[in-house]
């Protein structure tokens, strides 16, 4: 069966159309996990859920039990749903009772297989062929604040501004789970009403101007005075440590470097698209910042910029002599300033605490 699009899959659910297996995979395990409860919400009746609805782990299924949970026709309902979670570890009696199934899946049945996640997960080609095989890929920097309204929407229940959307995912970043647990907080924070930028600084501890984006334009933008000042404020927030800011610091300049080479000409979007480039804020904030910083660097500055950065990671790592507000603030100074590579990583492997 062909692959079915995220998109097209949902709107299949909201119309009650069906297939007889489903096969979920991909990286993204929360995403896969609301999806298996959205099926189940559409697909099963509340009022008999009890003895139409099966959920269990491959590892815990025998050949029997599994023909058993497939077999059995809905009670006092149009069909039965059975989910099967991390279908690759089956055992091999099981998988046996599957593939026959999966030949002639009964027509009451829905079957949803879901596949683990991580670099051993291979997709399972003989379940593709037979099933709707969708994936949950992370989504990228540009898809999540829409996700954050979807999720506000559907299913707290509740409303969001997209300037509070993008406000919390420059916070939290793009992990979903921990943006589903601040909306949580931020649903019950807002009481029904609209969850607004203002929700999102008292509950999160971010406002606008104090974000990593901002730091990071700062930095892009060789400023300083304006970066150090919101060193402190970045420091402070959930979900950002000094080892994730110099990565963040990394991926812009890796980008601003990729963009100077092409002369003004550079697409930044074409880079975030290749998968390349993961820049820990929203896909057009990033591109836009970019873009405006190219003729703030050349060649070697991008050059000492890097290596300041490594220096900085290394200190991060290996160092006990200096507190990590210390290596950051040396790196801002090196990072905005004329320093060549070799002063620049001097700098950060020297710092002595104050």
């Amino acid at each position: 069966m062909p692959v079915v699009l995220e998109r097209a899959f949902r709107k299949s659910l909201q119309r009650g159309e069906f297939e007889r297996v489903y096969y979920f995979h991909g990286d993204d395990d929360f995403l896969k996990e609301q999806t298996v409860r959205e099926l189940v919400a559409a697909a099963v009746d509340p009022s008999t859920r009890d003895f139409n609805l099966d959920i269990r782990a491959a590892a815990e299924l025998d050949a029997e039990t599994l023909g058993s949970l497939v077999g059995t026709p809905p009670m006092m309902a149009l069909r039965r749903v059975v989910v099967v979670r991390d279908v690759a570890a089956l055992r091999k009696d099981a998988r046996a009772t599957l593939d026959r199934y999966l030949k002639e899946p009964a027509p009451d049945v829905v079957l949803v297989l879901v596949a683990p996640s991580g670099e051993k997960a291979k997709v399972d080609k003989a379940i593709e062929v037979r099933a709707a095989t969708v994936e949950f890929a992370p989504l990228s920097g540009d898809r999540v604040p829409r996700w954050i309204i979807h999720h506000v929407e559907s299913v707290l229940g509740a409303k969001i501004t997209p300037e509070a959307a993008e406000l919390l995912q420059q916070a939290a970043g793009n992990e979903l789970a921990a943006l589903a647990a601040e909306l949580d907080k931020l649903a019950s924070y807002a009481g029904g009403g609209t969850i607004d930028e203002a929700a999102v600084a008292d509950v999160v501890g971010v406002r606008r101007g104090e974000t990593l984006g901002d730091f990071l334009d700062r930095v892009a933008a060789r400023n300083v005075a304006g970066a150090l000042a919101l060193l402190p404020h970045i420091l402070a927030q959930p979900k950002t440590s000094a080892v994730s800011i110099v990565m963040a610091l990394a991926t812009q300049t890796l980008a601003i470097g990729w963009g100077i080479t092409r002369g003004g000409r550079a697409d930044y979007f074409e880079l975030l698209k290749s998968g390349k480039a993961f820049p820990m804020r929203p896909w057009g904030e990033a591109a836009r910042a970019w873009g405006a910083a190219e003729h703030h660097w050349d060649d070697d500055a991008i050059d000492a910029a890097l290596d300041a950065l490594l220096a900085a990671d290394i200190a991060l790592k290996e160092t006990r002599l200096s507190s990590d507000t210390q290596i950051l603030t040396n790196l801002v100074l090196a990072l905005c300033s004329a320093r060549r590579s070799t002063d620049a990583a001097r700098l950060l492997l020297s710092a002595v605490p104050a």
